[in-house]
């Protein structure tokens, strides 16, 4: 197993993960963006002596950029640009590695397995990469754990225990610190080329590591909480790139008892945030939920709760409307055709009995069929939709 450990850690530069915790939002201050970093992850599955699965992926930043697919024993580049500025030669270099490694390091491993006390089935997962922060020197870093708990770490040159990991991570720290080999070998893959591959990948991705989406926002009630109270939920959807800050206010107040989700990412490589308070049934009205994001342009979205009712009345204020404007319609119509169908006989009339001088009829006539229509609309036009329509304002205003 010692003597793969140097292949082991140089394909952790080709597959990783993000394990970010929930960003948490100082009052009034918009999301800070995050330092550029390369990190992998490497995921070992020991069933018992003779069964394995193991998994890989790598992130620049919150964006997966590389895995490993163990059908075809291949290095996966998710994205036109994931090869950063490698050449054909080094990536084909790292990808044999790879291919070795992952054939024989879960034999090792299992070879090892009572020696350093690891009992089936149990999980492995190591987490290498680097970061840069502007005006300090770089970070690199490594971790491993065991069975999802922390088991030890690369420090400057260093192997080290976690804290509490117990005996079991001690023997294995020490028995890795003989070999010198293997943290030199550990210290330049993440001190040398970790950072250039890091940064060949910002330069390769720099159009769509930058890109702008704005976000959309919406509000709505989730499972009440208990009795007499509201569950106020605020969706933050389709926004680039992650940080973004999001917040119930009441004026210019923020709400303590905001709750912030996970960032989560959505397929077409934007963001979903999910934001939510708890609140009294009575003392919902008034708040409005505010977000800022880096593509607003320092303009913040704000959606008061209780929007969609106005929206609502709107509708149902347009519905009235135009059911008055239809009705009006018709009966214009019907007026009119009643008009001319007494005018065309008053005229066949005169011209039966005065051919040369027509008489004057009353164009009024009761028994018209357009009259009667008219007569009875007006009662439901002055009683029905006039009265609604009237309490449709008042209820807008």
């Amino acid at each position: 197993m010692l003597l793969l450990l140097p292949l082991f850690f140089k394909g952790l530069l080709c597959h990783g993960e993000s394990a970010e915790a929930p960003q948490v939002l100082g009052p009034h201050h918009p999301a800070a963006e995050e330092p550029p970093s390369f990190r992998v992850l490497q995921t070992v599955s020991f069933a018992n002596s003779s069964w394995t699965h193991t998994d890989g992926s790598g992130w620049l930043g919150e964006l997966q950029t590389h895995v490993w697919d163990s059908v075809s024993h291949t290095f996966l580049f998710l994205r036109p640009w994931s090869r950063g500025n490698f050449s054909k030669e080094e990536l084909k270099s790292i990808q044999a590695v790879l291919q070795l490694y992952f054939h024989d390091f879960p034999r090792v491993v299992q070879s090892f397995s009572r020696q350093f006390q690891f009992e089936y089935p149990f999980e492995a997962q190591v987490s290498a990469g680097c970061l840069i922060h502007p005006g300090k020197p770089l970070e690199a870093f490594l971790y491993a754990a065991y069975q999802g708990s922390d088991f030890l770490s690369f420090q400057g040159n260093s192997w080290k225990p976690s804290p509490g990991a117990g005996s079991r991570a001690q023997n294995v720290c020490r028995v890795l610190s003989r070999y010198r080999v293997i943290k030199e070998v550990v210290q330049s893959l993440l001190d040398d080329i970790c950072p250039r591959f890091l940064a060949g990948l910002l330069k390769a991705g720099k159009s769509d590591l930058e890109r702008q989406v704005k976000p959309e926002a919406w509000v709505s009630s989730g499972p009440a909480p208990g009795p007499g109270r509201l569950l106020l939920v605020c969706h933050i959807s389709g926004f680039h790139p992650k940080p973004v800050w999001a917040m119930w206010m009441r004026g210019e107040q923020e709400q303590p008892g905001t709750r912030r989700g996970d960032v989560l990412p959505q397929a077409d490589g934007t963001w979903y945030l999910r934001v939510t308070l708890d609140v009294a049934a009575g003392e919902a009205a008034g708040l409005s939920c505010r977000v800022r994001h880096s593509s607003l342009g320092g303009h913040d979205i704000i959606i008061h709760w209780g929007g969609y009712s106005i929206l609502l009345t709107v509708a149902c204020l347009t519905v009235i409307c135009l059911a008055v404007i239809v009705t009006l319609v018709i009966l214009v119509i019907a007026d009119l055709s009643s008009k001319k169908q007494s005018s065309n006989q008053n005229v066949l009339s005169a011209r039966v009995s005065h051919p040369a001088f027509p008489t004057r009829t009353d164009t009024q006539d009761p028994k018209s069929s357009g009259h009667q229509l008219s007569l009875a609309w007006e009662p439901w036009i002055k009683n029905r939709l006039l009265k609604k329509l009237k309490a449709s304002l008042k209820q807008l205003w």
